[in-house]
């Protein structure tokens, strides 16, 4: 066989998987046939095969894991730090459908940082709830959230059983000012579970506070599985 038909095997070969992915027929997560068994497939040799899982694998197509096979890698959202946006407009962006579930809700008083949100020793009353964000049905963002509800009361009547808090309290009440906190973080039990990862996994963590003119209104953390989740901001030079 020429170094010419070789060459001509792999960009078929290299085509026919991109189209398969690219069109959805092997979607996310979607197990890859084994190298020996796409060499018989395509009468060609192992080597070549292994060739082209190479340059897919270089251009984020699939993901290669070491006794595991290959896989169609999830797409990567990126999002802005220095805005404040809607995680379902985050998956639809992917072309793929978002889902939400309210895994807890609870009342009860400040601990830790939040205390810092009440004046005086009598600490306040907030809204924890814990939220978990899907992508075509899998797990894509684990929300964490508390709200003050000495600033928004109102959250109280709220179930967040449908909508999340987020869309819901950039409906309410406006805020003046947000700080971020990025950080990468080994995945806990917890996160091993509810975000299906293995122990070798490590997570994205954004941490967001915003205020308002009355005070503290909400803490997020939000936890998305470091290997789906890209952070991106842009930037200005600053005016002399």
């Amino acid at each position: 066989m020429s170094i010419s038909t070789n060459l001509t095997l792999h960009r078929k070969i290299l085509a026919d998987i991109e189209e398969k992915i690219v069109s959805g027929t092997w979607p996310p997560g979607h197990r890859i046939p084994f190298e020996v068994d796409l060499a018989a497939y395509y009468d060609v040799s192992r080597m070549t095969v292994n060739k082209v899982m190479g340059q897919l694998a270089q251009s984020g197509l699939i993901e290669r894991r070491k006794k595991g096979g290959s896989f169609v890698a999830h797409p990567k959202a990126q999002s802005a730090v220095l805005e404040i946006h809607d995680i379902a407009d985050e998956v639809r962006s992917l072309n793929v459908d978002y889902s939400y579930q309210r895994l807890s809700i609870t009342r009860r008083k400040a601990i830790g940082e939040e205390l810092a949100w009440f004046p005086g020793d009598t600490p306040g009353d907030v809204l924890f709830l814990t939220c978990l964000h899907l992508a075509a049905g899998e797990p894509f963002c684990l929300e964490e959230r508390a709200i003050n509800l000495v600033t928004v009361p109102a959250a109280i009547e709220a179930d967040f059983i449908s909508a999340a808090p987020g869309p819901w309290l950039s409906s309410q009440i406006p805020w003046i000012t947000a700080q971020h906190r990025i950080q990468a973080v080994p995945a806990d039990r917890k996160e091993h579970k509810i975000l299906k990862l293995t122990p070798k996994d490590a997570c994205l963590v954004i941490e967001r506070r915003t205020w308002n003119a009355s005070g503290a209104v909400t803490w997020v953390r939000m936890t998305y599985p470091g290997n789906r989740h890209v952070v991106t901001a842009d930037f200005r030079p600053a005016s002399a």
